[in-house]
């Protein structure tokens, strides 16, 4: 790495003794320049870039501070110090007003407090130009800046928009879906109503992606996490001392989520004192941090959500009318996923491309006996029992095309249990006598593999059959696992 170059130094003085003396003292720390007069010194600034100025005060011709005040004028960078053998007041003031002068030396100065001043002079120098030239890259940056982040908003927009809501063609959610993008447009509070798991939040997230509000923050809360107290102070926030470990101001997430959304989760789990703080700060748009003195306005779009009844828990006095009156501006519901059943492949689908690329097997996909389990078990943890298990699925999964034997004996179970019904239901009820035997064969079959998991060993021994006369089987009527 090349060596960085000294800084300059420019010493003016008609005697030739303190010249030396000052180069003497400088020359080790500084590339020292030196002149005898005010007309040399105008001829070394013209042809050399010069960090500080040492000058004499008393010189034939031009004074020091005369001198400066031109150099004030036309080298302006450059740091201004008077040396001078008299006190003279009037110089003084006229230095320090006219030629902004950095200091005012009296002779005889001592060397080492010479020097210290002219490292202070040109070390302030140096960061004054460093600071010129970060603030001239801002502002050349600043069109790169603004555009990268429009691009990462584009991205994020895009990511949660309503259309990358994972869901079949013709999914109950698609009505939702435009309600809730119509509701974007309006800066109305929305609950979302539905099953733990079932995807609330992201409805919430596109609502505020697709809102006036997308480009400030989005804040999530889980109500049922934490005890009221903490929740009232991790909302609301707190002053310095306003409790014992409150070392520090500390703002609360409604500050964080200035200017954009905040999305409270579980809100029918808040008790009925915290639900007045909280109907207060949607009231009057302002809020009181603990040990605050005084309230701090707030412009947040408030974003519920709940799998209670809160009409049901209104009427029991569980909780707050005037409050549910108004966080439920609008209100959407969200179908559990067993109401969704066309919308099970597609999530599944992107959960398994999503789960595999995390745990480093990209590419790995669900055999169509894995999709029929999965569309055959009720998913009471909905979406997010979904991709629990196929998370599971994907870490066990000797494969790159996941079975059904990788589920777990929940969801085999279930799947078995829900499929019997359908599968005699879906007998024929026509054909010959051998076509008939046939799907009655099929039906067994399968639920006999399902039942055990598809270990072939045991269905054949149920069965009463050898391991290749059961894969004879398994291949004619299509059940490879």
């Amino acid at each position: 790495m090349p060596q960085a170059a000294l800084p300059t130094v420019l010493v003016v003085d008609d005697e030739l003794r303190s010249l030396e003396a000052i180069r003497r003292t400088l020359d080790e720390d500084f590339s020292v320049l030196t002149a005898s007069s005010a007309d040399q010194a105008r001829g070394l600034l013209e042809s050399n870039p010069v960090d500080v100025i040492l000058c004499d005060q008393r010189m034939p011709g031009v004074p020091g501070v005369t001198f400066l005040k031109e150099v004030r004028e036309r080298w302006p960078d450059a740091v201004r110090i008077v040396i001078s053998g008299y006190t003279d007041s009037q110089d003084i003031i006229a230095g320090i007003n006219e030629a902004g002068i950095y200091q005012y030396i009296l002779k005889p100065w001592v060397p080492d407090s010479l020097l210290k001043t002219v490292r202070d002079a040109a070390e302030g120098q140096g960061l004054r130009q460093r600071l010129s030239h970060l603030d001239l890259d801002l502002r050349v940056g600043t069109p790169v800046l603004r555009q990268r982040v429009a691009s990462k908003q584009a991205q994020v927009e895009s990511t949660f928009d309503f259309d990358r809501i994972e869901r079949g063609s013709n999914s109950p959610l698609n009505p939702i879906c435009a309600v809730a993008q119509r509701l974007a447009r309006y800066d109305l509070p929305v609950l979302v109503l539905g099953e733990s798991g079932t995807g609330k939040e992201l409805i919430a997230r596109a609502i505020h992606y697709a809102s006036a509000r997308g480009a400030g923050p989005f804040v999530v809360e889980n109500c049922a996490a934490i005890p009221d107290t903490l929740l009232e102070s991790e909302l609301f926030g707190y002053k310095r001392g306003a409790f014992t470990g409150a070392y520090e101001d500390r703002p609360g997430l409604f500050q964080r989520a200035n200017g954009g959304t905040i999305f409270l989760d579980e809100i029918g789990e808040t008790s009925p004192a915290f639900q007045v703080r909280l109907l207060r700060v949607l009231q009057e748009g302002e809020l009181r941090p603990v040990g605050a003195p005084r309230p701090i306005p707030v412009d947040v779009r408030v974003i519920a959500a709940t799998h209670r009844n809160l009409e049901a828990l209104v009427r029991e006095g569980q909780f707050r009318d005037d409050l549910y009156y108004r966080i439920a501006g609008a209100t959407l519901t969200v179908p559990p996923l067993r109401e969704r059943s066309g919308d099970i492949e597609p999530i599944a689908r992107r959960l398994v491309a999503e789960v595999s690329a995390e745990m480093g097997r990209p590419g790995t996909t669900l055999s169509q006996e894995a999709i029929a389990c999965l569309l055959g078990y009720p998913w009471p943890g909905n979406i997010r029992e979904l991709r629990n298990e196929i998370a599971c699925a994907v870490a066990l999964s000797d494969s790159m095309e996941i079975p059904a034997t990788a589920f777990s004996a929940r969801v085999l179970r279930g799947q078995a249990g829900l499929s019997t019904a359908a599968s005699a239901a879906a007998l024929p009820q026509a054909g010959t006598l051998a076509e008939r035997l046939d799907a009655i064969e099929a039906m067994v079959l399968r639920e006999t593999l399902l039942r055990h998991h598809w270990n072939k060993t045991r269905a054949a021994k149920e069965l009463g059959l050898s391991r290749v006369g059961l894969r004879a089987k398994m291949q004619r009527f299509g059940l490879e696992g």
